[in-house]
């Protein structure tokens, strides 16, 4: 590997298996942490992931859906169906902080419970920015550790993935972040006539992700186009299931496929009622 090559891995902080020595970490991380306000993001430390293990982390982020994303009123649904409140995550997940810390808390979760999973998918247009967040966040070094460090702690959970007898992290070790998928609601009529944009690989084992699931419609028919491209769907995450019916649509649909929601409907509209009491 060239000079340059070299100095353009360590300055990124990627695993290189070569024969130069570990320098002392000069990079980017450092810079940003003289300039961005202590506590504001989570760069103070390359060794550490705040946001992980943080107790106030999915705190923060449910309370970000309850102010900006949650609304009282008269609602028509996407499935027909009538409501007294709406839930817009995409307000919340396009936020610059709702979307790093959606992003990181999936990643944590899917690390958790799919560390066979190579890529993270969902349709159009909700899941949009919650594939693109996680899949950031999988390639941000610090959140790789500490999902690594985590997975320690579920050996039954690492059989197959490779990760067997590993104990501590080591800064060469191979990463594996995941990659992300988009599902069109129909296939392309025109260029290359696909359905899927991203990642495809033929068997690979995906997670299929939604912002807000009402019946599950939008999540089965982005688990159904999946499986047709010939990826195996291994599990569902859920930003806020609205409790109406779509986990036990989603669970009949994708049996083997575990399905995971980050909140309910009922814990949104609770915070959403005490942060206006409060203010």
């Amino acid at each position: 590997m060239s000079t340059l090559q070299n100095q353009t891995c360590e300055s990124r902080d990627f695993p290189y298996h070569g024969t130069h020595k570990s320098r002392s970490k000069v990079s980017a991380l450092n810079t940003l942490h003289k300039i961005a306000p202590s506590g504001e993001y989570p760069l103070q430390s390359d060794k550490a992931m705040p946001t992980d293990n943080h107790p106030d982390t999915k705190q923060a982020l449910l309370n970000l859906i309850a102010t900006l994303s949650f609304r009282l009123g008269d609602f028509t649904l996407a499935s027909g169906q009538k409501s007294d409140y709406y839930i817009d995550c995409r307000t919340t997940t396009l936020h610059a902080e709702g979307g790093r810390l959606s992003g990181l808390l999936l990643y944590k979760l899917i690390r958790r419970h799919f560390p066979l999973a190579e890529a993270v998918g969902g349709l159009t247009m909700g899941a949009d920015p919650l594939v693109s967040n996680t899949a950031s966040a999988s390639a941000w070094r610090p959140a790789l550790r500490a999902a690594f460090q985590e997975m320690m702690e579920y050996p039954e959970k690492l059989e197959g993935t490779g990760f067997q007898g590993i104990g501590t992290w080591d800064d060469n070790y191979p990463t594996h972040p995941i990659h992300g998928f988009l599902v069109r609601k129909a296939e392309k009529t025109h260029g290359t006539g696909r359905r899927l944009e991203g990642f495809h690989k033929l068997g690979a084992h995906v997670v299929i992700v939604d912002d807000v699931c009402t019946t599950g419609g939008s999540t089965i028919a982005a688990i159904e186009a999946t499986r047709e491209s010939g990826m195996n769907v291994i599990g569902v995450l859920c930003l806020v299931d609205r409790e109406q019916g779509g986990r036990a649509n989603i669970e009949a649909a994708a049996p083997h496929a575990p399905f995971i929601s980050l909140f309910t409907a009922t814990d949104v509209r609770t915070a959403h009622i005490a942060l206006n009491k409060s203010t």
